[in-house]
């Protein structure tokens, strides 16, 4: 039986990852699964692996429509990141470009409800507990960003 090949674990994987905002203060996050690899249960922002074919702008297009059943109003890059890290099943290498996204809260909903149990709309003084493990990292360097 042929190895199944895993972005960023076999190869360096390219990402996005979005902050979904509503132009008010207010951040999307969704709590993960308890059935997700790494860091079951807690909340994160939105993100997935760059598609072929696909620039980053399309790529977080397309995904936030499929997690958020969104459409990106405005999209704005903060920065990129380099991930090589241990999460507690398999060492990691990836290259993630990270975005600010505006969407209509109206229009939000689970688009995924294998990945995701529930969503919610947050500020940044009050986000939910327990955030995932690499969340921490992201808002210390966007903080005045978003």
């Amino acid at each position: 039986m042929d190895k199944l090949f895993q972005r960023g674990i076999d190869d360096i994987g390219i990402g996005t990852l979005f902050i979904c905002h509503d132009g008010k203060g207010n951040i999307l996050m969704q709590k993960r699964s308890d059935n997700r690899k790494t860091d079951p249960s807690a909340w994160d922002v939105g993100a997935g692996t760059l598609e072929w074919g696909l620039s980053l702008g399309e790529n977080v297009r397309r995904e936030v429509k499929e997690e958020y059943c969104a459409d990106v109003l405005a999209i704005e890059f903060l920065g990129y990141r380099e991930i090589i890290d241990d999460l507690n099943w398999k060492k990691q290498h990836w290259i993630c470009f990270d975005y600010k996204v505006l969407v209509n809260p109206k229009t939000v909903a689970i688009g995924e409800p294998d990945k995701v149990t529930e969503i919610g709309w947050f500020t940044k003084d009050k986000l939910p507990s327990p955030l995932h493990a690499l969340e921490e990292i992201v808002f210390k360097k966007y903080w005045e960003k978003i």
